[in-house]
C-alpha cells in the first residue's frame, strides 16, 4: 500500500515542484510590491504634507481671532 501511494505522487507535471515557475511567481509578486509601496508612501507623503499645512492654516486662524493656539508652549519670560 506504500509503495502505490509512492508511485502514484511522482508526477513529471510543472506545477508539482517550486523551481523556475514558482521563481517568477514570486519574484513578479516582489516587483509588483515594490511598486505599490513605493506608490504608498508618495501618497502618504502627500496626506502628511497637507495635514500640516492644514495644522498650520488652523493655528494661523486662531492667532489672527485672538485665540491661543491649543497645542502652543507658553510664553518664557
Amino acid at each position: 500500500m506504500i509503495a502505490l501511494a509512492a508511485s502514484s505522487s511522482s508526477s513529471s507535471s510543472v506545477f508539482d515542484q517550486p523551481g523556475t515557475l514558482g521563481f517568477l511567481v514570486v519574484f513578479g509578486l516582489a516587483v509588483i510590491m515594490y511598486f505599490v509601496f513605493r506608490s504608498m508612501t508618495k501618497h502618504l507623503r502627500k496626506v502628511n504634507a497637507t495635514a500640516r499645512a492644514e495644522a498650520a492654516q488652523a493655528e494661523a486662524d486662531a492667532k489672527a481671532q485672538g485665540h491661543p493656539a491649543g497645542n502652543a508652549a507658553p510664553p518664557v519670560s
